[in-house]
């Protein structure tokens, strides 16, 4: 009688222990990343066997995670918010950078992916001075950029009246400059596909359109064998020439090769 009791008691330790370790949680504030011997704890493995057990992710191969850690150590990634709107040019009436950011919302927790980028950067031009009266058409080489950073362009005037949807001209690329080649930052890698020898075809769109005819350097009352310069915006360094080859309604070069006036 007396030993069927003392079983009994520790049955009731037994089950009071196990109790406060679920209660506790053996992986709470002790998660831990790859494989972390000091991510130890002592408590109720997924095997239901008690004893050491660990909190680090490492602990799912090996199979002695604590019976909590896929409750208290998910991953989660980053979440981060939609893009700002582009900010306008430094620079009025030249070529520049503008900007858009986004913010994180949700920091990375457990291994989980990474915040990506919170900044972008694109080369623009503003067509109005800080006055508001028109920059004017200067004379000099072509301004180009990615036609990826035409997407946002407005398709309606200040009026709401429908922009004219413009043109596109065909250049052979004569050359370029070996910066071009070397471009690294996110908003100039579209450089490094300016290559010399390869048609490539600009788009001339509002506002970068002048009276709803011309863009600067299109080569439009140039002669055919002319050599006309370019440059790229956002790399002052990336620059060259090319020789025109005819104005078509509609751009058909492959994406990489195809640009947009600025």
């Amino acid at each position: 009688m007396g030993s069927s009791l003392e079983f009994v008691c520790w049955l009731l330790v037994a089950a009071t222990l196990g109790t406060d370790h679920l209660t506790a949680g053996g992986c709470s504030g002790k998660c831990c990343r790859g494989r972390d011997l000091s991510c130890v704890t002592t408590d109720w493995k997924m095997d239901r066997v008690y004893g050491p057990c660990y909190c680090d992710e490492g602990c799912v191969r090996t199979k002695d995670c604590c019976f909590d850690y896929f409750t208290e150590c998910p991953a989660q990634d980053c979440a981060v918010s939609e893009w700002s709107y582009w900010s306008g040019c430094t620079k009025p009436c030249r070529p520049t950078v503008r900007v858009r950011v986004r913010h994180i919302e949700r920091q990375p927790k457990n291994s989980g992916q990474p915040c990506p980028r919170l900044e972008q950067k694109a080369g623009c031009r503003e067509y109005r001075d800080h006055q508001g009266d028109h920059c004017g058409l200067n004379t000099g080489p072509a301004f180009i950029t990615s036609i990826e950073f035409g997407k946002g362009r407005p398709k309606h005037d200040s009026y709401g009246n429908p922009l004219d949807p413009g043109f596109c001209v065909e250049f052979t690329m004569e050359s370029r400059t070996g910066q071009c080649t070397v471009e690294n930052r996110p908003h100039t890698l579209w450089m490094r596909y300016i290559t010399e020898g390869f048609k490539v075809c600009v788009a001339c769109r509002p506002p970068a359109m002048h009276n709803s005819s011309s863009c600067q350097g299109d080569g439009q009352e140039s002669d055919k064998e002319a050599v006309l310069h370019w440059q790229a915006v956002g790399s002052p360094r990336c620059s060259g020439t090319w020789k025109k080859v005819q104005k078509t309604q509609q751009c058909n070069c492959p994406r990489q090769h195809s640009f947009l006036f600025i």
